[in-house]
Protein backbone atom coordinates (compact mmCIF):
# COMPACT_ATOMS: atom_id res chain seq x y z
CA UNK A 1 0.00 0.00 0.00
CA UNK A 2 1.25 3.31 -0.94
CA UNK A 3 1.44 5.86 1.75
CA UNK A 4 -0.98 8.53 -0.05
CA UNK A 5 -3.44 5.34 -0.50
CA UNK A 6 -3.51 4.90 3.24
CA UNK A 7 -3.78 8.44 4.42
CA UNK A 8 -6.85 9.27 1.99
CA UNK A 9 -8.13 5.70 3.05
CA UNK A 10 -8.24 6.60 6.75
CA UNK A 11 -9.34 10.60 6.18
CA UNK A 12 -12.52 9.70 3.72
CA UNK A 13 -13.27 7.15 6.42
CA UNK A 14 -13.44 9.85 9.16
CA UNK A 15 -14.86 12.54 7.42
CA UNK A 16 -17.16 10.40 4.43
CA UNK A 17 -17.09 13.40 2.37
CA UNK A 18 -14.97 13.75 -0.58
CA UNK A 19 -14.91 17.02 -0.87
CA UNK A 20 -13.69 17.43 2.74
CA UNK A 21 -10.65 14.81 2.18
CA UNK A 22 -9.79 16.50 -1.21
CA UNK A 23 -9.23 20.30 1.01
CA UNK A 24 -7.65 18.43 3.93
CA UNK A 25 -5.10 16.56 1.48
CA UNK A 26 -4.82 19.80 -0.97
CA UNK A 27 -5.96 17.32 -3.33
CA UNK A 28 -8.17 17.10 -6.54
CA UNK A 29 -11.90 15.55 -5.52
CA UNK A 30 -10.77 13.50 -8.53
CA UNK A 31 -7.70 12.33 -7.44
CA UNK A 32 -9.02 10.96 -3.88
CA UNK A 33 -11.56 9.62 -5.99
CA UNK A 34 -8.41 7.74 -7.88
CA UNK A 35 -6.66 6.92 -4.83
CA UNK A 36 -10.13 5.04 -3.24
CA UNK A 37 -10.51 3.02 -6.65
CA UNK A 38 -6.71 1.92 -6.50
CA UNK A 39 -7.18 0.95 -3.36
CA UNK A 40 -10.13 -1.13 -3.87
CA UNK A 41 -8.63 -2.48 -6.39
CA UNK A 42 -5.29 -3.52 -4.74
CA UNK A 43 -7.61 -5.27 -1.84
CA UNK A 44 -10.16 -6.47 -4.28
CA UNK A 45 -13.07 -5.33 -3.41
CA UNK A 46 -15.09 -2.00 -2.49
CA UNK A 47 -14.58 -0.09 0.57
CA UNK A 48 -16.91 2.15 0.25
CA UNK A 49 -20.69 2.52 -0.38
CA UNK A 50 -21.00 5.64 -2.71
CA UNK A 51 -24.29 7.57 -3.06
CA UNK A 52 -25.48 10.96 -4.32
CA UNK A 53 -26.40 11.54 -0.88
CA UNK A 54 -23.94 9.64 1.24
CA UNK A 55 -20.65 7.99 1.28
CA UNK A 56 -20.46 5.59 4.08
CA UNK A 57 -17.65 2.69 5.11
CA UNK A 58 -18.30 -1.41 3.89
CA UNK A 59 -18.12 -3.93 6.23
CA UNK A 60 -14.54 -4.51 4.58
CA UNK A 61 -13.58 -0.87 4.91
CA UNK A 62 -14.61 -1.20 8.73
CA UNK A 63 -12.33 -3.55 8.89
CA UNK A 64 -9.79 -2.46 6.82
CA UNK A 65 -9.95 0.99 8.64
CA UNK A 66 -10.04 -0.77 12.78
CA UNK A 67 -6.66 -2.62 11.23
CA UNK A 68 -4.93 0.37 10.14
CA UNK A 69 -5.11 2.76 12.22
CA UNK A 70 -3.35 1.64 15.47
CA UNK A 71 -0.37 0.70 12.63
CA UNK A 72 -1.04 4.47 10.80
CA UNK A 73 -0.85 6.50 14.45
CA UNK A 74 2.81 4.41 15.17
CA UNK A 75 4.52 5.41 12.24
CA UNK A 76 3.10 8.87 12.94
CA UNK A 77 4.48 8.78 16.41
CA UNK A 78 7.52 7.58 15.35
CA UNK A 79 7.62 10.36 12.53
CA UNK A 80 7.09 12.67 15.47
CA UNK A 81 9.48 11.76 17.42
CA UNK A 82 12.27 11.71 15.18
CA UNK A 83 10.97 15.71 13.42
CA UNK A 84 10.94 16.96 16.96
CA UNK A 85 14.62 15.66 18.11
CA UNK A 86 15.79 17.21 14.76
CA UNK A 87 14.04 20.23 15.61
CA UNK A 88 15.17 20.40 19.23
CA UNK A 89 11.62 19.98 21.01
CA UNK A 90 13.41 18.37 23.87
CA UNK A 91 12.60 21.49 25.91
CA UNK A 92 10.38 22.86 29.11
CA UNK A 93 6.78 23.91 27.51
CA UNK A 94 4.70 26.29 29.47
CA UNK A 95 1.18 25.98 29.40
CA UNK A 96 -1.74 28.03 30.57
CA UNK A 97 -5.33 26.85 30.96
CA UNK A 98 -8.84 29.20 31.76
CA UNK A 99 -10.66 26.85 34.04
CA UNK A 100 -11.54 23.47 35.50
CA UNK A 101 -12.53 21.46 32.04
CA UNK A 102 -9.14 23.10 29.96
CA UNK A 103 -7.18 22.21 33.34
CA UNK A 104 -8.44 18.23 32.95
CA UNK A 105 -7.56 18.92 28.77
CA UNK A 106 -4.13 20.56 29.60
CA UNK A 107 -3.04 17.46 32.28
CA UNK A 108 -4.31 14.63 30.14
CA UNK A 109 -2.22 16.43 27.05
CA UNK A 110 0.70 16.02 29.05
CA UNK A 111 0.44 13.13 30.14
CA UNK A 112 -0.04 11.43 26.27
CA UNK A 113 3.34 13.70 25.74
CA UNK A 114 5.21 12.12 28.85
CA UNK A 115 4.89 8.81 26.51
CA UNK A 116 5.28 10.42 22.99
CA UNK A 117 7.57 13.00 23.62
CA UNK A 118 9.31 11.97 26.80
CA UNK A 119 12.38 14.85 26.29
CA UNK A 120 9.48 17.33 26.31
CA UNK A 121 8.74 18.87 29.82
CA UNK A 122 5.48 20.69 30.60
CA UNK A 123 4.38 22.77 33.18
CA UNK A 124 0.82 24.21 33.78
CA UNK A 125 -0.74 27.06 35.36
CA UNK A 126 -4.01 28.60 35.46
CA UNK A 127 -4.90 32.45 33.32
CA UNK A 128 -5.69 34.25 35.83
CA UNK A 129 -9.20 35.84 34.55
CA UNK A 130 -8.75 39.68 34.57
CA UNK A 131 -5.29 39.26 32.89
CA UNK A 132 -5.97 36.74 29.77
CA UNK A 133 -3.54 37.12 27.47
CA UNK A 134 -1.15 39.05 29.83
CA UNK A 135 1.23 36.10 30.72
CA UNK A 136 1.23 34.79 27.25
CA UNK A 137 2.41 37.90 25.90
CA UNK A 138 5.28 38.30 27.88
CA UNK A 139 6.19 34.70 27.40
CA UNK A 140 5.05 33.36 31.25
CA UNK A 141 3.33 30.88 28.87
CA UNK A 142 4.03 29.23 25.07
CA UNK A 143 0.42 28.25 24.76
CA UNK A 144 -2.87 28.56 26.39
CA UNK A 145 -5.67 26.73 25.94
CA UNK A 146 -8.46 29.37 26.55
CA UNK A 147 -11.95 30.54 25.54
CA UNK A 148 -12.87 31.69 22.37
CA UNK A 149 -13.22 34.18 20.84
CA UNK A 150 -9.87 35.95 20.57
CA UNK A 151 -9.48 38.48 18.18
CA UNK A 152 -5.86 39.71 19.10
CA UNK A 153 -2.85 40.71 16.16
CA UNK A 154 -0.50 39.33 18.25
CA UNK A 155 -1.91 35.86 18.94
CA UNK A 156 -2.16 33.10 16.70
CA UNK A 157 -4.51 29.80 16.72
CA UNK A 158 -7.99 29.85 18.10
CA UNK A 159 -9.90 27.10 16.45
CA UNK A 160 -12.48 25.71 18.13
CA UNK A 161 -11.30 22.13 19.79
CA UNK A 162 -14.04 21.77 22.10
CA UNK A 163 -17.49 23.26 23.03
CA UNK A 164 -20.01 23.24 25.84
CA UNK A 165 -23.34 25.22 26.82
CA UNK A 166 -23.09 28.02 28.74
CA UNK A 167 -25.30 28.57 32.48
CA UNK A 168 -26.39 31.41 34.34
CA UNK A 169 -25.16 31.13 38.11
CA UNK A 170 -27.75 32.65 40.02
CA UNK A 171 -28.52 32.83 43.99
CA UNK A 172 -30.87 30.02 45.24
CA UNK A 173 -33.40 32.90 46.43
CA UNK A 174 -33.19 34.82 43.15
CA UNK A 175 -36.82 34.10 41.11
CA UNK A 176 -35.33 32.95 38.09
CA UNK A 177 -33.73 30.31 40.09
CA UNK A 178 -36.58 28.07 40.19
CA UNK A 179 -36.82 27.91 36.22
CA UNK A 180 -35.94 25.00 34.32
CA UNK A 181 -34.24 27.42 31.76
CA UNK A 182 -33.83 30.94 30.97
CA UNK A 183 -33.01 33.04 28.02
CA UNK A 184 -30.32 35.90 27.10
CA UNK A 185 -33.66 38.09 26.90
CA UNK A 186 -33.84 37.14 31.21
CA UNK A 187 -30.94 38.74 31.54
CA UNK A 188 -32.45 42.33 31.86
CA UNK A 189 -33.83 40.71 35.29
CA UNK A 190 -30.24 40.32 36.50
CA UNK A 191 -27.09 42.47 37.48
CA UNK A 192 -24.19 40.50 35.86
CA UNK A 193 -20.53 40.38 37.88
CA UNK A 194 -18.58 42.34 35.42
CA UNK A 195 -14.14 41.04 35.11
CA UNK A 196 -11.89 43.56 36.55
CA UNK A 197 -8.58 43.75 34.57
CA UNK A 198 -6.65 44.35 31.38
CA UNK A 199 -9.72 42.42 29.40
CA UNK A 200 -10.33 43.58 25.72
CA UNK A 201 -14.16 44.89 24.83
CA UNK A 202 -15.60 42.11 22.58
CA UNK A 203 -13.67 39.47 25.08
CA UNK A 204 -15.91 41.45 28.26
CA UNK A 205 -19.11 41.44 25.48
CA UNK A 206 -19.02 38.46 25.37
CA UNK A 207 -18.73 36.98 29.16
CA UNK A 208 -20.48 40.37 30.72
CA UNK A 209 -22.96 41.66 27.42
CA UNK A 210 -24.71 45.08 28.07
CA UNK A 211 -27.85 44.47 26.65
CA UNK A 212 -30.14 41.63 25.28
CA UNK A 213 -30.90 40.50 22.04
CA UNK A 214 -33.69 42.83 22.08
CA UNK A 215 -32.10 45.68 23.44
CA UNK A 216 -33.00 45.87 26.83
CA UNK A 217 -30.03 47.06 29.39
CA UNK A 218 -28.25 44.49 31.44
CA UNK A 219 -27.15 45.54 34.78
CA UNK A 220 -23.66 45.46 36.05
CA UNK A 221 -22.61 44.14 39.50
CA UNK A 222 -19.40 44.62 41.53
CA UNK A 223 -15.96 44.03 39.48
CA UNK A 224 -14.44 40.39 40.72
CA UNK A 225 -10.79 38.67 39.55
CA UNK A 226 -11.18 35.55 39.56
CA UNK A 227 -13.77 32.99 39.84
CA UNK A 228 -13.87 32.04 43.88
CA UNK A 229 -14.36 36.10 44.59
CA UNK A 230 -17.32 35.80 41.42
CA UNK A 231 -19.29 32.75 43.29
CA UNK A 232 -18.64 34.04 46.85
CA UNK A 233 -20.81 37.58 45.63
CA UNK A 234 -23.33 35.02 43.46
CA UNK A 235 -24.20 33.31 46.90
CA UNK A 236 -24.31 36.37 48.80
CA UNK A 237 -26.66 38.05 46.19
CA UNK A 238 -24.69 40.64 44.82
CA UNK A 239 -25.38 39.73 41.18
CA UNK A 240 -25.43 36.73 38.66
CA UNK A 241 -22.60 35.23 36.61
CA UNK A 242 -22.82 33.80 33.25
CA UNK A 243 -20.48 30.88 33.31
CA UNK A 244 -19.79 27.34 30.74
CA UNK A 245 -21.97 24.50 31.71
CA UNK A 246 -18.98 22.59 33.41
CA UNK A 247 -19.11 25.22 36.33
CA UNK A 248 -22.06 23.82 37.80
CA UNK A 249 -19.82 20.44 38.33
CA UNK A 250 -16.21 21.93 39.42
CA UNK A 251 -18.27 24.63 41.58
CA UNK A 252 -21.30 23.24 43.50
CA UNK A 253 -22.70 25.19 46.06
CA UNK A 254 -25.74 25.10 48.47
CA UNK A 255 -26.72 29.21 47.65
CA UNK A 256 -25.97 29.20 44.07
CA UNK A 257 -28.57 27.90 41.49
CA UNK A 258 -27.52 27.04 37.86
CA UNK A 259 -29.54 27.58 35.22
CA UNK A 260 -29.31 26.34 31.52
CA UNK A 261 -29.40 29.42 29.15
CA UNK A 262 -31.06 28.26 26.51
CA UNK A 263 -30.04 30.46 23.43
CA UNK A 264 -26.76 31.26 24.16
CA UNK A 265 -23.96 30.36 21.66
CA UNK A 266 -21.60 27.80 23.16
CA UNK A 267 -18.30 28.44 25.00
CA UNK A 268 -15.72 27.61 22.43
CA UNK A 269 -11.95 26.70 23.56
CA UNK A 270 -9.19 26.81 21.42
CA UNK A 271 -5.49 26.99 21.81
CA UNK A 272 -3.36 30.60 21.46
CA UNK A 273 0.23 31.62 21.41
CA UNK A 274 2.63 34.25 19.91
CA UNK A 275 2.27 34.63 16.34
CA UNK A 276 5.85 33.49 15.37
CA UNK A 277 6.31 31.07 18.39
CA UNK A 278 4.65 28.88 17.02
CA UNK A 279 7.68 25.71 18.05
CA UNK A 280 7.96 22.19 17.08
CA UNK A 281 6.96 21.83 20.88
CA UNK A 282 3.70 23.91 20.42
CA UNK A 283 3.49 22.04 17.42
CA UNK A 284 3.56 18.47 19.24
CA UNK A 285 0.88 20.13 22.06
CA UNK A 286 -1.48 21.37 19.60
CA UNK A 287 -1.60 17.82 17.84
CA UNK A 288 -1.95 15.79 21.06
CA UNK A 289 -4.94 18.00 22.27
CA UNK A 290 -6.67 17.84 18.84
CA UNK A 291 -6.41 14.33 19.34
CA UNK A 292 -7.47 13.60 22.74
CA UNK A 293 -10.62 16.38 22.21
CA UNK A 294 -11.86 14.57 19.21
CA UNK A 295 -11.76 11.17 20.61
CA UNK A 296 -13.61 11.89 24.02
CA UNK A 297 -16.30 14.14 21.70
CA UNK A 298 -15.95 17.28 23.42
CA UNK A 299 -17.50 19.01 20.50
Amino acid sequence: MERDELECFLLLAGELHFGRTAERMRLSRARVSQLVQRLERRVGAPLFIRTSRRVALTSLGRQLRADLEPHHRAIEDALARAAATARGIDSVLHVGFDNPLTGEIVMRTTEALRVSHPGLAVEVCEVPLGDPYGQLRKGEFDVQLTELPVREEDLGGGAVLLAEDRVLALPASHALAARPSVTLEDLAEVSLLTIAGEVPAYWLDHHVPASTPGGRPIGRGPGVTNMQEALTLVAAGKGALLAPAHTATYFARPRITYVPLTDAAPSGYGLVWRRGHDTGAVAAFARTVREISAADQYI
